[in-house]
């Protein structure tokens, strides 16, 4: 850490987001904002053994936050990742601890919880917001055996893709649902289809109903 205090970058594939938390770092005694990435690349180009944190979403408009951090974290050691995201699935807080993040918030913490959120992994600590935290340990207290999640290398959006690509729908009609853009449903088909290693949609479409998505279990 130096002596301008703690360096913040934030990544955010929302600019409102984005800006609005760099708005509200700005008002925060001991921490500097020295950079904003909205994808992949962009943080990777700012991202350097002088940034102290990175407040990242796992949701890049079609990239994952969970490779970025893998791979940001590998690159600079002391660097603390904290996690700020819409997601409070439980195998997306395993897969971003997994990967190197000290800290899981969601996008609705408060300004206090976000400044907390900072300093103390900053300072080597392990936080979560008090929603992911009650979830973590209901599952550890309740003794409960762990859930299989089919495709694990997949983010918990692109799986959410995937069920409704399954269940028949075509980009438009998952656009809607999702309240997502048309480009960025397509980024997610395309990493899909990457990552399963699939010729096309109706190969997905198969994988996906044999691992039991596009079902309806109501």
């Amino acid at each position: 850490m130096s002596g301008a205090g703690i360096r913040v970058v934030v990544v955010d594939d929302h600019p409102v987001f984005r800006l609005g938390m760099m708005s509200l770092l700005a008002t925060l005694p001991g921490l500097q904002v020295v950079g904003q990435a909205a994808d992949s690349a962009s943080a990777r180009a700012l991202v350097d053994d002088t940034v102290d944190v990175v407040l990242m979403d796992l949701d890049l408009g079609g990239e994952s936050g969970i490779d970025l951090t893998r791979e940001l974290v590998r690159a600079h050691p002391g660097l603390a990742v904290l996690v700020v995201t819409m997601s409070e699935a439980d195998e997306s807080v395993a897969a971003a601890v997994r990967v190197g993040a000290r800290g899981y918030l969601l996008k609705d913490a408060t300004p206090d919880a976000v400044e907390r959120g900072i300093r103390a992994v900053a300072s080597g600590e392990m936080i979560m917001g008090p929603r992911v935290a009650a979830r973590a340990m209901a599952h550890l207290v309740g003794g409960r055996t762990a859930v299989r999640v089919p495709f694990p290398e997949l983010t918990a959006r692109e799986r959410e893709v995937l069920d409704l690509l399954a269940r028949g729908y075509d980009n438009a009609v998952i656009s809607r649902r999702l309240v997502l853009s048309p480009k960025t449903v397509r980024n997610h088909v395309a990493t899909i289809l990457a990552k399963l290693s699939l010729s096309d949609r109706a190969a997905a479409i198969v994988r996906a109903r044999e691992e039991g998505l596009g079902v309806d279990h109501s």
